[in-house]
């Protein structure tokens, strides 16, 4: 792949459609856990042993503890620059008549923060919540999340599980249903909201040049939305620490921070015309 920024920018300058998927990389100058690779442990599980339907099933409280963890952290979390480029090149492109749609594996709503309007989160959201009964989905930012919760979650290997009764975690607030609430995230083992992947093949179908940022490009189906772009002959530009399995396949590999890489990439281009 090509690591010509300025040939980058030309191709930039044209696009009139831009897909932009992100994943964990994204946040990680935030200060964001990604939980993937060493050191993605809490107490003494990693993430793919808590984030099951199973894991829920068997100790609710122990999978509520986790996710009170990260909702925790994450409110203390901001943008960093990579998300912020975004979100003003959605801004200004919304101007000129162009779109910038914003296809994430994130579930830290960073780039709602930042100020994202085109946002697909494909793996759900911290911060909203599905009823295991009645099945409602409702945002929620309460801190903490329910009383029996509060100053529970602490990461260290060496603090016992709080075993919260299941009628002392959150529960469904929906004409009385009081139903035990999940997280609304994707766990391992269950497939991705159809109506959501529709969303995301119409914009993939539409764009003409697609941007890869800050993920390993090996989490399924995600994984494979750049390649079938790019085999359709549309420029992928991909930024991210490392190369990764797919970066072969990819017109342009930028690697690096993406809070340093992408600002520039993703900066007027002289040829834009701003009104």
């Amino acid at each position: 792949p090509c690591v010509d920024m300025a040939e980058f920018r030309e191709v930039f300058a044209k696009a009139k459609h831009i897909a932009i998927i992100t994943g964990a990389g994204v946040s990680a100058e935030s200060g964001v856990p990604t939980f993937r690779g060493a050191g993605g442990f809490w107490r003494k599980w990693q993430a793919q042993e808590l984030a099951t339907p199973g894991a829920f099933a068997r100790n609710p409280s122990r999978v509520w503890e986790f996710y009170h963890y990260r909702r925790e952290v994450m409110l203390s979390k901001q943008p960093n620059p990579a998300h912020v480029a975004i979100a003003e090149c959605e801004r200004r492109l919304s101007k000129q008549g162009r779109s910038v749609v914003v296809i994430t594996q994130n579930i830290d709503e960073l780039h709602r923060k930042a100020g994202t309007k085109h946002l697909l989160e494909i793996h759900g959201n911290l911060f909203k919540t599905r009823c295991t009964n009645c099945g409602n989905v409702a945002a929620n930012y309460k801190s903490p999340i329910c009383p029996a919760l509060a100053g529970k979650g602490a990461p260290d290997p060496e603090t016992e599980d709080a075993s919260i009764p299941v009628e002392d975690l959150p529960q469904c607030e929906e004409n009385g249903c009081n139903g035990l609430l999940r997280p609304h995230v994707v766990w391992f083992g269950e497939t991705l909201d159809p109506d959501i992947l529709t969303e995301v093949e119409k914009e993939l179908d539409i764009c003409d040049l697609c941007l890869v940022v800050g993920t390993s490009s090996v989490v399924y189906p995600a994984a494979m939305f750049a390649p079938q772009v790019s085999a359709r002959g549309v420029p992928v530009a991909e930024f991210n620490m490392e190369a990764t399995p797919a970066t072969d396949r990819f017109r342009f590999h930028f690697p690096g921070p993406c809070g340093t890489t992408l600002p520039p990439a993703l900066a007027r281009h002289q040829t834009e015309i701003i009104s």
